[in-house]
């Protein structure tokens, strides 16, 4: 990676998103594939090079990790639990040996992108962030449990481990509180953690770029961590060099929306999003569809409604980082003031619509 002349690092286009997805796809016909590989001799020279190799500060002992069963599966990969030198642990699986479809040079190419993003990786340290434990890129000797014994893997899979967090993800603890809703204080204080957790990250010079509840995780005492670098990335010096609609509907700032060039304020935009989402227990814009949200967050300045008994303190955070210009959008650690200077002791919490104490009902369309 190039260093720029104000200390920003430019990171290769990589979105390794994609990469992810690449796992349901071909897991199996990997599989296959090194059956047969299994058939043939080994290659003395490829083993020899394997040993004499330079272990990366990053890399896991595949000896030392156990994959058990599948916590998640989607278009983003496959997450295993696991135990990794007897720690608890979440499991990640990435597939890039597509037969036929990649030639070896892209492969490398994707792979020293992948190592350049897990060198930042590693490095990050905060309470709020999900901690990444390490990983391991086309290693022999990894195992997945099932009840029939172990699976073996090919040696083209490659993993990543991070520390796993059993309170789940915070977008489902909001679906399971979204009747009763939370108090007041639990919504400032679970704010805080992830304006914290998001400082962090843009003194670092990374933006997340999805930022959302559902990429959010509480471990055991409801400790909001960020999690999913699937798309983050280093922050560019020159902002155009970061375009392109990525992150998720309802959370995307306007410039991105508009393919426009973005900064860090988009993750500030997204928070204000979040912010919202904590209080109410609800979900941004559930009936528009993608042209709709784009259409209505662009031009007509379209935002979530704030219910009438949310306090001015926290209804101000979420406008100003949800403001339609990023200049005027406030640094996540301005964000991090102003939400401790909240007082929580008076209360303030969202009142459930079922309960008939004057709280504004959700209209459709309203602004900031």
């Amino acid at each position: 990676m190039e260093k720029s002349s104000d200390g920003f690092v430019r990171a290769d286009q990589i979105d390794l998103k994609s990469l992810d997805e690449q796992l349901e796809k071909h897991l199996s016909r990997a599989w296959t594939m090194e059956k047969n590989k299994k058939k043939q001799p080994d290659s003395d020279s490829t083993t020899a090079e394997a040993a004499t190799r330079q272990r990366q500060e990053w890399e896991i002992d595949p000896s030392k990790l156990i994959i058990k069963g599948v916590l998640a599966r989607g278009t983003f990969g496959t997450v295993h639990r696991g135990v990794y030198d007897g720690q608890d642990v979440a499991v990640k699986l990435l597939d890039w040996g597509e037969e036929g479809h990649r030639t070896d040079a892209e492969i490398a190419s994707l792979r020293a992108a992948f190592t350049q993003e897990v060198a930042v990786w590693h490095k990050l340290d905060h309470p709020n962030v999900t901690k990444f434990i390490g990983a391991t890129m086309g290693a022999s000797g990894l195992n997945i449990q099932t009840e029939n014994g172990q699976i073996g893997m090919p040696s083209n899979i490659c993993c990543v481990v991070v520390e796993y967090l059993p309170g789940g993800a915070l977008k489902s603890y909001l679906i399971k509180n979204r009747r009763r809703k939370l108090a007041f204080k639990v919504v400032v204080q679970m704010a805080l953690d992830l304006s914290r957790g998001l400082s962090y990250l843009h003194s670092q010079k990374i933006v997340h770029r999805d930022v959302k509840t559902e990429n959010m995780l509480l471990d055991k005492t409801r400790t909001v961590k960020i999690a999913d670098f699937g798309v983050a990335r280093v922050e560019a010096s020159n902002p155009s060099d970061m375009t392109g609609e990525t992150g998720t509907l309802g959370y995307m700032a306007p410039e991105v929306l508009n393919g426009n060039p973005y900064n860090r304020k988009c993750d500030v935009y997204s928070f204000g999003i979040c912010l919202w989402e904590m209080y109410c227990c609800d979900m941004p814009y559930p009936d528009l569809s993608f042209s709709e949200v784009t259409s209505a967050v662009v031009r007509q300045n379209l935002r979530p409604e704030i219910p009438r008994c949310c306090p001015g303190s926290l209804a101000n955070v979420m406008k100003r980082c949800w403001d339609a210009s990023p200049d005027k959008r406030p640094e996540m650690d301005e964000v991090v003031s102003m939400l401790e200077a909240i007082d929580t002791s008076k209360g303030g919490g969202m009142i459930p619509l079922d309960q008939n104490q004057g709280c504004l009902c959700f209209r459709k369309y309203r602004g900031p």
